[in-house]
C-alpha cells in the first residue's frame, strides 16, 4: 500500500490521473483543484463536461473547505447511513471551476484505509468517478474496468486488484432548503 500511495502522490502532484480503489467501486482520480487533470479525465470517459463528478474528502472538517455553509444535521445523517453516501452540497468553493456548472458538488467522506491515507498525504480532495466510458455499465471488480481506462491513466493501483467482491456506486443524497434528506440514488 505504502508504494502504492507514493506512486499517486508522484502522479497527482504533477497533473497526473490515477485509477484507484475507494469505499465503492475503482474510480478514476486527480486533485479536485487541477481543472487541467479534471478536464483529462473527462475526455478520458468521454464525458460530457457539464456532468458533474463527485471528490472524496477524509472528514467532515474538509467538507467545509469545500462548500459553503452546509447544514451540520447532514453530518449526523451521514454517521448514520448504511453505505457510503455522496451528498450534494450547494455553494461549490475552491474546487476546478470544471468540476461543477452549476455551483453544486457531490462529496463523499471516505472511510476506505486506503483512501484515508491517500486522502491525508495528498493534503486536498480528488476526484472519484466510476472507471468506465460514460454511458456504459460501472465495473463492479477491476477486472471489469475496460482496457481503455486502464491505458489512460498514469497509475494504476496495485492494492486491491485481485479483489472478486462486486462494488456498487455510492447512494446519493441531497440536503434540501427544507432540511430533509432528497434520495436522488438510493
Amino acid at each position: 500500500m505504502d508504494e502504492d500511495i507514493r506512486q499517486c502522490l508522484r502522479v497527482l502532484s504533477t497533473g497526473g490521473i490515477i485509477l484507484y480503489p475507494t469505499d465503492t467501486v475503482w474510480g478514476i482520480g486527480c486533485d479536485a483543484t487541477n481543472s487541467s487533470a479534471v478536464e483529462r479525465i473527462f475526455h478520458l470517459k468521454q464525458r460530457r463536461d457539464d456532468k458533474a463528478m463527485i471528490v472524496l474528502v477524509s472528514d467532515e472538517q474538509t467538507v467545509l473547505n469545500y462548500v459553503n455553509q452546509p447544514d451540520p444535521r447532514i453530518f449526523e445523517y451521514l454517521k448514520k447511513a448504511k453505505k457510503p453516501t455522496t451528498v450534494v452540497y450547494d455553494g461549490a468553493k475552491q474546487l476546478a471551476a470544471n468540476l461543477s456548472s452549476d455551483g453544486t458538488i457531490g462529496i463523499r467522506i471516505c472511510r476506505d484505509p486506503f483512501c484515508q491515507k491517500l486522502l491525508q498525504a495528498c493534503g486536498k480532495p480528488l476526484v472519484s468517478t466510476s472507471a468506465n466510458v460514460s454511458g456504459h455499465a460501472t465495473p463492479v471488480t477491476f477486472h471489469d474496468i475496460p482496457k481503455e481506462i486502464v491505458d489512460g491513466v498514469d497509475y494504476v493501483v496495485n492494492y486491491r486488484r485481485d479483489d472478486i467482491s462486486p462494488a456498487s456506486p455510492s447512494s446519493v443524497v441531497r440536503w434540501t432548503k427544507e432540511h430533509s434528506i432528497e434520495v436522488l440514488r438510493p
